[in-house]
This record gives structure tokens, sequence and C-alpha cells, in this order.
């Protein structure tokens, strides 16, 4: 009798150890949940955004947007445009050069900027470049892109894979590429 209420004892009491111990995974493993899950949600939003860049006193570029939203508190911190932008740019002697997209995101720390959706990009002397994603390095003022792409120029349009460029244009890299272009002047 004696051993089986020891035999009962021990019963109870592995089954009371193994309930505490479910208790107290699942509060542990409802707390680690807590942990692992953050809201991706922005820290700052505007809508019909409008930012004029100056840099002694001259504007330098415009960026226009219906929407503007900064995460900035995530580990790798980036400002998206997830409805376009319009973009103005100025050089030394006024002349502006315009893009558009449907999407644009910048990332804090990079200096680059990553246009999507119907990128167009084009300059007071006509020249325009079409293509669906296009980069652009604030800090060398040059843009690039691996995607398929469309340049029309006064002297003829071109398509191809892969080019780059300076924001006037002035220098053109372009890979993989056909199309008839007048080289009279």
């Amino acid at each position: 009798m004696k051993n089986q209420s020891i035999h009962t004892a021990l019963f109870f009491m592995f089954f009371a150890i193994l309930g505490g111990l479910l208790i107290g995974c699942e509060s542990n493993f409802k707390e680690v949940q807590k942990i692992n899950f953050s809201e991706f949600m922005p820290s700052g939003e505007a809508d019909d955004f409008n930012l004029k860049y100056t840099d002694s006193g001259r504007i330098k570029s415009i960026l226009v947007s219906p929407k503007m939203l900064d995460y900035a508190r995530v580990e790798f911190p980036f400002t998206e445009f997830p409805k376009g932008v319009h973009v103005t740019m100025y050089d030394d002697k006024g002349k502006r050069t315009f893009i558009t997209s449907e999407y644009a995101v910048t990332f804090k720390g990079t200096d680059l900027i990553d246009l999507q959706k119907n990128v167009k990009i084009s300059n007071e002397s006509g020249q325009m470049l079409e293509t669906q994603q296009l980069y652009f390095d604030q800090k060398n003022e040059w843009f690039f892109t691996e995607k398929k792409f469309k340049f029309t120029d006064p002297k003829g349009i071109s398509f191809g894979e892969g080019i780059d460029f300076s924001k006037d244009f002035k220098i053109v890299n372009s890979q993989r590429i056909n199309g008839a272009i007048d080289q009279a002047e």
C-alpha cells in the first residue's frame, strides 16, 4: 500500500511539474513571439509632398510626390514614394532635367535612389530615356540600369539593355544597343 501511495504521489507530482513546465513554456513562447514581432509602419508620412533642394541659395532640384512614407526606425532606413515622383533637376546654368516614375525608394546612407515602373528622364534638348527601372547615384549625379531601355534623341531612336549616363546626357555609355542615330552634325 505504501508503494502504491508513493507511485500515486510521484505520478501526480510528475504531472504537476509537467503542467507547470507547459504553462511556463507557453508564457515564454508568447513573449518570444512578441519580441520577434514588430509592426512595419512608417515613422513619418506626407501627402502632396513637395521638396525643394537648394545649395548656396540656388535650387538644385524639386521633388513632387502624392505620397511619401519614411521608414527611419527600421534596421535599414529608407523613404518610399509608393505613388511615384516627379523630379526637376537644375544644372549650374539653369538647364532642367525631368524625371518621372510610378514608384521610387531612396535608401538612407547609400545616396542611391531606385526609380521603378514607367521611368522617364528627359531634358530641354529633346533627349529622353524610358525604362522600367533606373538608379540614380546622387553623390556622383549618375544614372544607370541593366534593364531594357529606349533612348530618343533629335538624331534618332535607339534601344538597348544596360546603360549609364550623366544627369545632363553629356556622357552616355550603353550596352547591347540597336537602332538608328544620325551621325551628321
